[in-house]
């Protein structure tokens, strides 16, 4: 593992407990989160049900969520300490220790994947990476919800901000939808949460709900550029 993704780790496990109070709570009274999970859900078992990745799962309270509505989840997470503490808060479920630039699941085998404020501790140079790593392990038709504070800036598409646990980036949506495209997984909703309803920053939260597809084809017989919806 290279150095700042042990940094991470190393700041998550020391900062388990505490994180773990903070990001149950923030789920419990975030109604909107909550309902972008059970539409990744209903979506899921809409076309046929299977498991569902908790990708970055921390304390394991979306994997609970997912249980609740009667889906199969299962939880990856970076840092030992939460694992065990996902495990011991919730010991119907699975949870494993892994990263998201190399996910311990195989190939083509989970029907959906949350990724829950996941992705920002990426630097950009490293998002498809992360974005080839969801879609590899998604079956065709499969669903992701990818979660993370936005950016709204005009021509740019990522900055850094500062984080309780360590560097953190905030991207702009448009491009993350780009990144996902990329490697087959296209955008069929968004929900974008103003900035003034963040009390921490200030900063405008963005769910993007993505299904895998093939690439659709041209008279030509070519690959048609899949666009953000």
């Amino acid at each position: 593992m290279n150095a700042p993704w042990a940094h991470t780790r190393d700041n998550y496990d020391r900062l388990a407990e505490r994180y773990a109070d903070f990001a149950g709570e923030r789920y419990r009274t975030d109604p909107l989160t909550r309902a972008m999970v059970q539409a990744l859900a209903e979506q899921v078992s809409n076309t046929g049900g299977g498991p569902i990745l908790d990708a970055g799962c921390g304390p394991g309270h979306i994997s609970a969520h997912l249980q609740e509505l009667g889906a199969h989840p299962f939880g990856v997470d970076l840092s030992p300490r939460l694992v065990t503490l996902a495990r011991s808060t919730h010991p119907g479920l699975r949870f494993v220790v892994g990263a998201l630039q190399g996910l311990p699941v195989r190939e083509h085998s989970v029907a959906g994947v949350v990724a829950n404020y996941a992705i920002i501790h990426t630097p950009p140079k490293q998002l498809p990476e992360i974005a080839a790593e969801l879609a590899r392990v998604l079956t065709d038709r499969g669903v992701a919800l990818v979660s993370f504070q936005a950016l709204d800036a005009p021509g740019r598409i990522a900055e850094p901000f500062d984080h309780a646990v360590t560097r953190a980036y905030r991207y702009a949506p448009d491009h993350v939808c780009e990144v996902l495209a990329e490697v087959g997984v296209v955008e069929t909703s968004r929900l974008v949460i103003a900035a003034k309803q963040d009390p921490v920053r200030g900063f405008p939260q963005a769910y993007l709900l993505a299904r895998k597809d093939r690439p659709r084809r041209d008279q030509r017989g070519g690959e048609e550029e899949q666009m953000c919806a």
